[in-house]
Parts: C-alpha cells; structure tokens; sequence
C-alpha cells in the first residue's frame, strides 16, 4: 500500500485570497447547472442544533464525471463573538471518488462567505428589473455585507441603499465598506424603505418576520439568506403566496428555507432558468422571491478551484497520510 500519500490543508489565509468574484461567480453558476442537469448530486442535509446552543450541519454531494466528491460542515456558534471568534464555522473536505482518500481539508468560513454572495448576485442578475436603483438590506453582517457586495456588482442602476439594524441603530462600520459606492444610511421605518425599495435582502439570523407583507410593492425582488434551518423565517406570510419562486433546491427549500412556510406553493430551481436559452422573461410587476439555503455543490465547486489553485501555486501545509 502507498506510504508516501499526502493530505493537503489549507488554512484561511490560503483560501481567502484565492476568492476572486468572477471566479466564484462562475464556479457557483457551474453549481447550480450541474445540479439542474442531475450531473452533481446533493446528498441529504444534516442540520441540527445541539445542547452548547450551536447549529451543526453537513452538506455533501458529488460530480462523477469531474471526480468531485466532499462534504461542508458548518453551523453557527452565537456564544463565539464573546470568545474573540466568528460565530459562523465551517470546514470543507475534498475526497478521491476512486479510493476514498481524503485530498484536502480547508477552511470554510470564506468559501461560505463567497459562494452565498454569488448566490445572491446570480439570482439578482436574473430576477431583479435590470434599471433597479433602490435597495434595503436587513443586517450588517457577513453575509448582508456580501450580497450587497454582490448587488453593487450586477445591478448597474443601483444607487440609494438603506440598512435596517435589530436595534435601529446607526452602523458606521457597515457604511464603511460601500463608502464611495453608493448613497447609504439607515433606514427609518423598516416597511417604508421596503415599499421604497426595488431589491430587498434578508441577512438576519431568522429569528421572524422583518416587515409587513403589505410594503412589498409590485416589481420587488427579494434575496433571502437568513432562514436556513427548520423554524427560522424572515418574510411575513402572504409574501410567498404573491411572488414567483425561486429556490437554489426544492426539497431543502422546503424542509429549512423561506418555502417551509408554504410548501406547497410552486418554485423553480435556479438552476433551471440558468440552463435555459433564453431566460425565462420577468414582468416589470413581479414580485420575486430568491430563497437561498445553500447547496453542496457550491462550496464543491468553489473549493475545487481553490485546492488546484493552491496545487499549481504550491501553497498550503502538506501532512503525510499514509494507507
């Protein structure tokens, strides 16, 4: 038996800077393709909460025909911040299909990070009105900071953005980052900057409804990130039940995103309009509803480019592995 094998790590400082949005973009396009075509699989989720008052998941998945094979685990420690940390964890490993040995382990956190915010931008690029120029961003954490990142990028128009924080406040570190970018500031009353608002993105732990349903206007696109887990929400009832959905999957949409709230309700993948030649067409009255969960085949793809980039480079710390 080979002696001599090695397992690849790759700390953050590895993967972070090998993170380009363009690539990431296309990487996670390539995802949701290859999953409307079935040549990637999605394994079922594990996501689970336990006594430490963590969230704990494991999303896995494979593409035979590319050799890919791994697994994400990931949740969320709300204790971390006060323990100098991030309370959102993740950790990816890359497997060889043939033997089952393990290639590399990374970490995750930016990979997440990066692959959710393309998300958004892909589904922005196909369901929010190309002349959009209001946005209103409910939270200033990571991932609010990434989708609007994203929504800057694709959404040409794009101007005037509003924030709503959980305790009304001013984030000056937040207007920070999209200095020079945009006009931003917080917004007032939460339904009005909605009712003002052609793209509305959710960002929040999920803890319940953040507007009214009545402020969303006809034309509305909203991203939703934050409900990602049975029980969490983010939109009020009565949104769902007026807008076209669109899911990144339809089972796990319906068992831990926005769509647990109304299952019953018809969604299309993402995947599906992505593939389509063309798009399907959106009326200028449409409200829109992308409810991300978040696939394996994303953090596969993106870790994938990562690891040969990280191969070709020579980065990274090699440990001997052997059978």
């Amino acid at each position: 038996m080979p002696t001599n094998a090695q397992l690849l790590l790759l700390d953050r400082d590895v993967v972070a800077p090998s993170l380009t949005a363009d690539q990431v973009m296309a990487a996670v396009r390539d995802a949701f393709v290859l999953h409307s075509q079935r040549a990637g699989r999605v394994f079922p989720v594990v996501r689970t909460k336990l006594q430490t008052g963590g969230v704990f998941g494991i999303k896995s998945g494979d593409v035979a025909s590319r050799d890919l094979l791994g697994f994400k685990a990931a949740g969320f420690w709300p204790a971390n911040p006060g323990r100098g940390g991030e309370p959102h964890q993740a950790t990816i490993a890359l497997f060889d299909p043939h033997t089952g040995r393990p290639l590399c382990i990374m970490d995750g956190n930016a990979i997440t990070t990066a692959r959710t915010g393309a998300a958004g931008g892909l589904g922005m690029q196909l369901l929010a009105r190309r002349e959009s120029s209001r946005i209103c961003v409910f939270g200033t954490g990571v991932q609010a900071r990434v989708q609007l990142d994203y929504a800057l990028k694709v959404l040409p128009h794009l101007r005037e953005v509003q924030y709503v924080t959980a305790d009304g406040a001013r984030s000056p570190s937040f207007e920070a980052v999209f200095e020079g970018r945009c006009s931003i500031g917080p917004a007032r009353d939460r339904n009005d900057a909605v009712a003002a608002s052609d793209v509305v993105i959710t960002a929040t732990p999920g803890g319940g409804p953040l507007f009214d349903a009545v402020a969303v206007q006809p034309g509305t696109h909203l991203t939703c990130v934050g409900a990602d887990t049975a029980g969490k929400r983010e939109l009020p009832a009565g949104v769902l039940e007026r807008a076209r959905i669109v899911v990144d999957d339809v089972t796990q949409a319906r068992s831990i995103g926005e769509c647990q709230w109304a299952a019953q309700l018809p969604c299309t993948e993402i995947g599906d309009l992505l593939a389509a030649a063309p798009a399907a067409d959106r009326s200028a009255t449409d409200v829109t509803v992308f409810d991300m969960t978040g696939i394996a085949l994303q953090d596969l793809t993106v870790a994938r480019f990562v690891y040969e980039h990280a191969i070709e480079q020579g980065l990274g710390t090699a440990v001997p592995w052997p059978w």
